[in-house]
């Protein structure tokens, strides 16, 4: 069946809403922020009262009632301005809130999913490892039951939105024992911030997403309920491969925004910008450059809108995400990279947005699967030998 990429009237008022809310609120204070490393708690706040963080969940839990392309269309619109609030949204949605959304109890749900879609606590998923990175089958973080409590030992690295004064919770894998061919058993379990044992690292030093919170997680003899395992205990594993082929989707919608981005900023410097007495845009070849990255960035589009209309519909999607995802993150760093060779030198400015737009680029073809990993992915998918 044909998928009908056009934006439904509320679609399109959420873009509306979620655009303007970026060029009038995040464009004229996120640079601040940035060359202070600062998370903006104001910003993010304000994206809270406004639903953002409870686009895709049920209203019974707090959420606004609508669904993953809603939320790729508001990560998109704040990715064309700035990275860094993107990926909190990002991270705070498919990271934070939908593991518990899609396996936690009712108790669970009703307990932190209020919260998360408010914008008031964020939650963070501990997955990747010092010694693992994309051999997430290879966690050491263990949990071992001890009466009606898990005692968790173990450490994680590179997790956003861990250690914020808003931060509510992680969910952290871990291996919780051994199947019969020596195998490890992978769980989920939530651990509330501020648990004994469960110490936040100072924010990493980043080349980019630098108005965003990312830390080393670390845990010792940390104790939480029995109650905080997520879903069936040995499932772990299959629910973050689930979690992660949505948050594909949703990366590959930051990532277009991010490469439209660059086309808005560098039409609007080629129009103001004047060499050898005309407007640098009056040369076919800067038209050219821009063409190309106007062509990338529609492309990218059309690959996370099929794979959220997927997801929505409810047919596989794991396949397009991969698509999706390896496709924007590449042209996410072509756009920027073409954006500050139109800039010049002044793309080397940290006062221009492509030069933030450049240092944010290269980790959309790092986090939530490489890009050697959705070609992985892609070629299995397609019934090659993996």
């Amino acid at each position: 069946m044909p998928l009908d990429h056009r934006l439904t009237p509320e679609h399109e008022e959420l873009r509306r809403t979620v655009e303007e809310f970026a060029h009038d609120v995040v464009a004229p204070k996120i640079g601040d922020f940035y060359e202070r490393h600062e998370f903006p708690y104001e910003i993010i706040r304000e994206m809270g009262r406004m639903g953002l963080f409870g686009l895709p969940f049920p209203e019974e839990y707090g959420g606004m009632g609508g669904d993953y392309l809603a939320l790729g269309i508001a990560l998109e619109e704040l990715a064309r301005v700035d990275s860094s609030v993107a990926i909190t949204l990002e991270a705070g949605v498919s990271l934070g809130a939908m593991p518990v959304f899609r396996f936690g109890t009712e108790e669970q749900k009703r307990e932190w999913l209020p919260k998360l879609c408010s914008g008031e606590m964020l939650g963070a998923f501990g997955l990747t490892e010092p010694d693992c990175g994309s051999d997430a089958g290879g966690t050491r973080t263990t949990a071992v039951r001890d009466g009606d409590e898990w005692v968790i030992n173990g450490s994680k690295c590179f997790i956003t939105n861990s250690g914020t004064d808003i931060t509510g919770l992680v969910t952290v894998t871990a291996v919780t024992g051994r199947k019969e061919d020596g195998r490890p058993l992978i769980s989920s379990i939530i651990v509330p911030s501020g648990t004994p044992g469960f110490t936040v690292a100072a924010p990493y030093s980043k080349v980019g997403w630098n108005a965003s919170d990312t830390r080393e997680l670390a845990f010792s003899d940390v104790r939480v309920p029995a109650a905080n395992l997520l879903g069936e205990e040995g499932r772990g594993y299959a629910q973050f491969l689930r979690i992660l082929d949505e948050g594909r989707i949703a990366i590959s919608a930051l990532a277009t925004g991010l490469a439209q981005g660059c086309v808005d900023e560098s039409v609007k410097y080629a129009k103001e910008r004047h060499a050898f007495g005309r407007p640098i845009g009056d040369n076919q070849a800067i038209q050219f450059k821009i063409a190309d990255m106007e062509l990338r960035a529609h492309m990218a589009r059309v690959g996370w809108r099929d794979a959220a209309s997927r997801l929505v519909h409810g047919e596989p999607f794991k396949k397009e995400a991969a698509l999706a995802k390896l496709y924007s993150s590449t042209v996410a760093v072509d756009n920027a990279r073409e954006g500050t060779q139109i800039f010049g030198g002044y793309g080397f400015m940290n006062e221009y947005p492509v030069a933030r737009m450049w240092r944010d680029s290269k980790i959309l073809e790092i986090g939530e699967g490489t890009s050697e990993v959705q070609r992985m992915l892609i070629a299995r998918e397609l019934g090659l030998p993996s």
